[in-house]
């Protein structure tokens, strides 16, 4: 029997920010997680305990200022820990390894629907953000067709792709967030607390 690598896997996690000597704040410690295909896993804790920046750390999002201590990230067995970065070149590399995997193979819905979304962008824009950078499409219909089709699918209309996120309510702007994570089809979705706005 072959058994499969797991999709994702964080193993002692233990995360630490430096708020000036000695003011250390330990925000993770040895935090493991595994994630099956077809497997859906909830995590569950009160308010501040570190559910957000387990997520947050696992898509690469506070590694500028936050780095990993110890432990190491696996994606389909590639290795996505932070490094400490010390140097310029060390970060660049991380950050160009990391926008392949984000949003393309890892889509992430955020707890707060205002905030993840850019108020100056229209909306078939922000949901067609990973397919523009990650060059999914073939012809702009085909771009308009993509993004009309996962508005449908999260019970939005068509026309809403022309309007900006402040003429949503809460829950449509969720779901606008929802579409997001869902065009690209990715293979490991992270919701933080996706269904409070809805």
């Amino acid at each position: 029997m072959i058994v499969s690598e797991p999709v994702i896997r964080m193993e002692n996690i233990i995360k630490r920010y430096y708020i000036g000597k000695p003011n250390e704040l330990q925000i993770l410690n040895g935090i493991s997680l595994s994630v099956d295909q077809g497997e859906f896993v909830s995590i569950v804790g009160e308010s501040g305990s570190g559910k957000s920046v387990g997520m947050l750390t696992l898509m690469g999002l506070l590694a500028s200022n936050g780095r990993v201590e110890e432990g190491k990230i696996l994606f389909d067995g590639e290795n996505i820990s932070p490094p400490h970065m010390k140097d310029r070149k060390e970060k660049r590399a991380y950050e160009k390894k990391m926008q392949q995997i984000r949003g393309n193979r890892i889509g992430m819905i955020f707890q707060d629907p205002m905030a993840c979304l850019n108020p100056r962008q229209k909306v078939a824009d922000i949901i067609a953000q990973g397919l523009d950078i990650h060059h999914r499409y073939h012809s702009q219909k085909e771009r308009t067709e993509m993004v009309a089709d996962i508005l449908h699918k999260v019970g939005l209309a068509p026309e809403h792709a022309n309007r900006y996120p402040h003429q949503f309510s809460g829950g449509q702007r969720q779901r606008v967030g929802i579409a997001r994570a869902l065009v690209m089809n990715p293979k490991l979705i992270i919701a933080d607390e996706c269904i409070s706005a809805l």
